[in-house]
């Protein structure tokens, strides 16, 4: 499955019960003027996949992965959400500005939202099922 991805996309691996994370994929997905960017639940076979691939503690991955088949990189946490953001339209290009923040700072403020995420946005009972039309945005099933 992971080798399914094309080596020209980026696959964008976030928490599919997670209202945030899937409010912010529908922003990014809305955004992504030059189809870069594929997406997958943390909790879907390439998502597993992913984290296995990468020694990702599993108890540990409740944020956003950037996985970039062409490079063999996995970004996390804040680098990955504003990489993501480097690939998408002007202004939102700009927010790359803070990946100059040193990550420990960025994590910092990633981990207190992340934390409180649920609490703040709420959570699913399920992961969230894309449209048929965005269907083909998407890669992996649940198990």
């Amino acid at each position: 499955m992971i080798n399914d991805i094309p080596k020209h996309k980026k696959l964008i691996l976030f928490d599919g019960v997670c209202n945030l994370c899937s409010s912010s994929v529908q922003y990014v997905i809305n955004h992504d003027k030059n189809n870069v960017f594929m997406f997958a639940a943390l909790q879907s076979d390439v998502g597993k996949q992913v984290i296995k691939h990468f020694n990702v503690d599993p108890s540990k991955t409740d944020s956003i992965l950037l996985y970039s088949p062409q490079n063999e990189t996995l970004k996390i946490k804040s680098t990955a959400a504003l990489h993501a953001a480097k690939s998408l339209d002007f202004p939102l290009q700009l927010l790359s500005i803070f990946l100059i923040i040193p990550t420990f700072i960025r994590n910092w403020v990633y981990d207190f939202i992340a934390k409180n995420r649920y609490k703040w946005y709420g959570k699913k009972e399920s992961c969230w099922i894309p449209t048929p039309e965005l269907k083909a945005k998407f890669i992996g099933k649940l198990n």
